[in-house]
């Protein structure tokens, strides 16, 4: 990506072939579901300068928009509600699990919305947009308005929809599957779990 330049979705794609975000295998998603292929955030966001970047896109199709809050889930979603916030010049707000160790999320921490403050939720890898629907649903306890959703990575093919606008860096139509019906499994291909490894390099250990 060039610096101040308008990022495409083939650009993006390619950027995330080439800091090796975009693997390929047989994995174990959050949302239970397998898919042949996993995008780990993480070796993108792990690089401060590219991610200062992607989020500049979304700066760049928000900034007409009058957002005064940037929220996003855990965890990646916090890095970038924080660097979008920061290339905005307005408050970030973080969507954390629930206290009470239920699947909710609340803003914890002394979190303030000002009175009906316009919102844009960002987060990193939509699936399933679970995440997604948790921060709204925490953002519903609030005095605010969503304006709309940021990710990096619609991966859903479009299956996923909300009641307000959502921007993608890119779209991919990536196949996951129930596990019953996972054609890797019956194949017999090693099942991985990402990010259960201790450091960041080689391969997840099996789920």
């Amino acid at each position: 990506m060039t610096e101040g330049e308008q990022v495409t979705e083939a650009e993006f794609e390619t950027l995330l072939r080439e800091v090796g975000a975009l693997k390929e295998g047989h994995f174990l998603l959050a949302s239970g579901r397998h898919s042949g292929q996993y995008i780990e955030k993480f070796d993108l966001l792990r690089q401060p300068r590219m991610t200062e970047q992607a989020c500049r896109e979304f700066v760049r199709q928000v900034q007409d928009w009058g957002v005064e809050v940037v929220a996003g889930p855990t965890t990646g979603g916090i890095l970038l509600a924080f660097e979008v916030a920061r290339q905005l010049g307005v408050a970030a707000a973080y969507a954390e699990r629930a206290s009470d160790g239920s699947s909710a999320r609340e803003f914890r921490r002394g979190t303030q919305f000002p009175p009906g403050a316009k919102v844009l939720v960002v987060d990193d890898i939509l699936t399933t947009g679970g995440s997604v629907r948790e921060t709204l649903a925490a953002l519903e306890r609030e005095d605010v308005q969503v304006l709309g959703i940021a990710v990096l990575v619609d991966r859903s093919g479009g299956r996923v929809t909300f009641d307000v606008p959502l921007l993608a860096l890119t779209r991919m139509d990536i196949a996951t599957w129930e596990p019953d019906d996972c054609p890797l499994c019956r194949a017999g291909v090693p099942l991985v779990k990402p990010g259960t490894t201790a450091s960041g390099g080689g391969a997840p250990k099996p789920a």
